[in-house]
């Protein structure tokens, strides 16, 4: 096996950086593309729709991802699909490491206090009338001290940051460290909120982290090529 190096790419569902991702993972030539899906969430990107067998709080989640997908004149999940199609290119294989959405929401909605479901549903109001301006404010505010901004977020919501964040960032980076026993060179295409918990959860790989605002700057590619963007290594 190849010496190894696994690759974090962290990502925004409603943002226009497919390009981007495609050419990260033709530099990079992976022997695996890791997407941040499970296999029904896959088919429905596949297929262009939504199951209508999932949780109320995962459709209203989707319903606000995809206005502001509209926004920027994306269509949610383009990356991953992105990321999909530049695995075949390169003949890497596909591997989808993100735990059952409709099992984690069913979850979620069972954990959470009253409090934080009356403030989920008035966050899911403002999501589906915010501006793209308020989009990138907010997204602003995230990048400039992602660590504050999700501290923030588990004061006002913490059962969200302990089932949507911290239980799935253990379960994808135990399902990349499975991959690299038997792989050396793993790209993990996941939203850039997982990144500095799968970084912890990984750093006893060499593991290279891109973040969403690299993405978003322009092409990224892998050391030796002409462009190069900023990246966090842990080892």
């Amino acid at each position: 096996m190849a010496s190894q190096m696994i690759t974090l790419v962290g990502v925004g569902h409603v943002f226009a950086i497919s390009d981007n991702v495609k050419e990260l993972i033709r530099s990079k030539r992976p022997e695996v593309v890791c997407l941040e899906l499970d296999p029904a969430r896959y088919q429905s990107l596949v297929r262009k729709e939504t199951s209508q067998d999932v949780p109320l709080q995962y459709m209203l989640l989707a319903k606000i991802q995809k206005r502001m997908a509209s926004k920027f004149d994306v269509e949610v999940g383009d990356e991953m699909m992105a990321a999909a199609t530049a695995a075949g290119e390169v003949g890497a294989k596909l591997a989808l490491i993100d735990m059952d959405a409709s099992s984690v929401f069913a979850k979620l909605w069972r954990k959470m206090s009253l409090k934080e479901k009356v403030g989920l549903f008035v966050g899911a109001f403002a999501g589906l009338v915010a501006s793209k301006e308020t989009v990138e404010r907010e997204m602003e505010h995230y990048t400039a001290n992602d660590a504050e901004y999700i501290e923030k977020m588990a004061d006002g919501f913490p059962t969200i940051k302990e089932v949507l964040i911290d239980e799935r960032n253990r379960f994808m980076a135990d399902r990349i460290n499975s991959l690299a026993a038997t792989h050396g060179n793993i790209v993990a295409v996941v939203g850039d909120g997982h990144i500095p918990g799968m970084l912890e959860a990984l750093r006893s790989h060499q593991v290279e982290a891109v973040r969403l605002k690299d993405l978003r700057a322009g092409p990224v590619k892998a050391q030796g090529g002409s462009e190069f963007s900023v990246s966090y290594w842990y080892h």
